[in-house]
C-alpha cells in the first residue's frame, strides 16, 4: 500500500492534521514548500550520527528508523517512521545529529531546506506549534518504547509494536480492512525489540498461531484489533492522535 494520491506537501499536512488542526491557509503554505525528491535504498543512512544537516527529511513512502550502535557493533533501533513523518525535524534546532536515520525498505523522501521551514514558521506561528507538537509526540513514543523494551515480555512487545504501527498508518490512510505493509526483516524486528532474530520469528509465529495476526509476504492483517490490543497491553494515548482524543 502506498499513499499514491497525496502530493509530498499534502502527505505532510495529512500527518500533522492527525495531531493538530491547521487552517486552510496554513495547509496551503505547507503544500507550497519546495521539496526535493529522492529515492533511498534499504540499509542506507539518510542522515548519520555527527552530521550537521541544512535540510530536513519528509518520508513519503517506505519505512525508516532511528538507530544507534554500540562499540562492539550491535545496533538498537529506537524508533520507526512511516509515511508522513519527519524523522529529523529536531535538526531544525539541534545542529549536530546524535543518532542516525536509515531506510529500512526502499524509500521515497523529500528534502526541505531548514531556511524554508524557518520562514514558514515565522509567517505562520501555528505551523511552528504543529511542528513542536510533532516533536513532543515523538518524545512520547520514545518513552513508550522504553517501557515496551524494558518491562514487557517479547510476545507483548511484538503485539504492542504492531498495534502502534496500525494506528499510525491508519492516521495517514495506509490501512485497509486491518491490513498494512510491514517491510521489516526479522533481523530488524530483533533490533527493534531487543531480542534475537530467532526469537523474533518465534513470537511472530506464536501471534499467528493464536489468530492475532495473519501475514502474507510483507503485509500484516489484524483480524481482531481488540485482542491484539489486549495482548500488547496497548493504550494509544501516547500517540496523541486527534481521533483518539475525541473518541
Amino acid at each position: 500500500m502506498t499513499n499514491g494520491t497525496d502530493s509530498p506537501g499534502g502527505l505532510m499536512v495529512r500527518k500533522l492534521e492527525s495531531i493538530f488542526t491547521l487552517t486552510d491557509e496554513e495547509q496551503q503554505a505547507l503544500r507550497d514548500l519546495r521539496i526535493e525528491l529522492a529515492n533511498v535504498e534499504p540499509d542506507r543512512d539518510i542522515v548519520s550520527l555527527g552530521d550537521r544537516p541544512s535540510q530536513t527529511c519528509l518520508l513519503l513512502d517506505g519505512f525508516t528508523c532511528v538507530y544507534k550502535g554500540s562499540t562492539d557493533g550491535k545496533r538498537q533501533i529506537m524508533a520507526l517512521q512511516v509515511p508522513g513523518d519527519i524523522p529529523d525535524l529536531h535538526s531544525l534546532h539541534l545542529e549536530v545529529m546524535d543518532s542516525s536515520i536509515a531506510a529500512i525498505s526502499p524509500c521515497k523522501v523529500g528534502f526541505i531546506q531548514h531556511s524554508d521551514l524557518r520562514r514558514v514558521c515565522e509567517r505562520y506561528p501555528r505551523i511552528a506549534a504543529a511542528f513542536w507538537r510533532e516533536t513532543l509526540v515523538d518524545a512520547s513514543i520514545f518513552r513508550e518504547w522504553l517501557l515496551n523494551i524494558g518491562r514487557r515480555k517479547t510476545y507483548s512487545r511484538m503485539a504492542h509494536l504492531l498495534c502502534e504501527l496500525l494506528f499510525r498508518l491508519r492516521a495517514v490512510g495506509l490501512v485497509e480492512s486491518g491490513t498494512f505493509d510491514l517491510p521489516i526483516t526479522q533481523v530488524e524486528l530483533a533490533d527493534l525489540l531487543g531480542t534475537s532474530p530467532v526469537h523474533a520469528n518465534r513470537v511472530i509465529q506464536a501471534l499467528r498461531a493464536d489468530g492475532l495476526i495473519r501475514t502474507q509476504g510483507k503485509t500484516v492483517t489484524v483480524p481482531d484489533l481488540a485482542k491484539l490490543v489486549e495482548a500488547g497491553d496497548f493504550d494509544p494515548l501516547y500517540l496523541h492522535l486527534k481521533e483518539n482524543e475525541t473518541a
